[in-house]
């Protein structure tokens, strides 16, 4: 039945291509180049590490394992594959790894022809990735395999009665490193006990990024801020850093703004277009610019009330220049990646649509982390903020700390399987 479903999905993929479907296409056509990839990036003597993705974010989970490899043990060539158009054509360049490539369709044939000119010495899946011919493929030829940063609940196939074929497969891969106890219990229930309890790689993975972010002294102006090394001549402003934000976020954040001239505001929308543009900028009521004005030096940073970020790739050095963030996306298909602004220790406020974010979740329990549910929320929220600053340093504080405390899961799993 397996097979057969994943028979009709590819049958799917390739008719829903042929009808213009951007993302079929995009699979489809990168498909086809896979196999060249690994002929001309893998000879017979390369030593082989094998990270999966689905798509970015589980890229962005096992980055931490893939670079640490990289630094400690050069010897190996990196092999990353994505299943998904929304990770594979934005990292198809990145220069951790040796040969990118999407992962050819979960049939046998595929399983067999792929380990065959990989030639593996490890794998490593990310998250939810549990290929069942490719699991039972890496067996048989006697390579390792890992599950990373991986989650399980109740409601997945493994634990229904369809899904025992698969769920047998899982008892086959060498070691599970899980980010929770429900996970644990529900893996005994499969009567499986090769797994451990780290915790979630993203934790690492915001540090580093926070730890590389790179000073952006227009924004520093922008808020207030001396460079660092220099006097401050200017008082710091408080700064509302807006992330991935949508329509229904800036519904609610711009109109508060407007009337709190105390206040300035960076926007950094998810979707940097032209017409997403025009929409903001209609409906601010204060001095305002463009990331990409300031550049140009059409625009003094400190003559803009609010900044709209018009560009990607700023977002996670930005958010070290707010007093409060703001982390979009959940008036809608969910929020967006919270750990990015906490690691700065600053308080964290989100949409309602966050409850399938477990480090929301936890965020929210320790106070590092508001929830609104509408604009009325959000103003009586700022006011306190406004007049009590020791609740935004209270708030700021358990941000700090829950990151903190979650980190590490990477080295553990690298020891583990490298026995450092």
């Amino acid at each position: 039945m397996y097979n057969l479903f994943i028979f009709f999905y590819w049958i799917g993929v390739r008719l829903t291509s042929l009808f213009g479907h951007k993302k079929a296409k995009l699979m489809v056509r990168g498909h086809k180049q896979t196999w060249r990839k690994l002929r001309e990036g893998i000879g017979d003597g390369d030593k082989v590490a094998w990270f999966h993705a689905a798509s970015l974010g589980e890229f962005e989970q096992g980055r931490p394992l893939m670079e640490r490899l990289r630094r400690e043990h050069p010897e190996y060539k990196i092999l990353l594959t994505f299943f998904s158009p929304s990770g594979y054509e934005v990292r198809q360049n990145y220069t951790g790894a040796d040969v990118i490539c999407y992962l050819p369709i979960d049939t046998p044939l595929n399983a067999r022809r792929f380990v065959k000119h990989a030639r593996p010495e490890l794998a490593f899946f990310i998250k939810y990735e549990f290929w069942r011919n490719y699991i039972e493929r890496l067996h048989k030829c006697e390579v390792p395999l890992y599950s990373v940063s991986s989650i399980f609940r109740p409601s997945q196939f493994f634990f229904k009665w369809y899904g025992s074929g698969s769920a047998k497969s899982l008892r086959l891969i060498r070691h599970f490193f899980v980010q929770n106890e429900e996970s644990i219990e529900l893996l005994q229930r499969l009567d499986i006990s090769e797994a451990t309890i780290v915790g979630d790689t993203r934790f690492d993975r915001v540090i580093d990024i926070k730890d590389a972010a790179k000073p952006l002294p227009l924004v520093e102006r922008f808020a207030g801020l001396a460079p660092e090394g220099e006097q401050q001549v200017y008082a710091p402003h408080f700064t509302i850093v807006a992330g991935s934000s949508w329509g229904p976020d800036e519904d609610i954040i711009i109109p508060y703004f407007n009337k709190h001239p105390e206040l300035r505001l960076v926007l950094a929308p998810h979707v940097v277009s032209a017409q997403h543009l025009d929409e903001i900028q209609q409906k601010i009521h204060r001095p305002y610019a463009r990331y990409s004005q300031l550049l140009s030096g059409e625009v003094k940073p400190e003559d803009a009330h609010c900044l709209i970020i018009d560009c990607y790739g700023l977002l996670s050095s930005i958010y070290r220049y707010a007093t409060v963030a703001y982390v979009g996306g959940g008036f809608g298909v969910g929020i967006h990646n919270v750990p990015e602004a906490a690691v700065y220790g600053v308080p964290v406020i989100i949409g309602p649509n966050n409850k399938r974010f477990r480090e929301a979740q936890d965020l929210l329990a320790n106070g590092g982390c508001k929830e609104i549910r509408k604009a009325k929320n959000f103003a009586h929220l700022m006011d306190d903020f406004l007049a009590h600053p020791d609740l935004i340093d209270e708030a700021g504080t358990a941000s700090r700390e829950y990151i903190a405390d979650h980190a590490g899961a990477a080295d553990q799993i690298f020891n583990a399987v490298f026995g450092e």
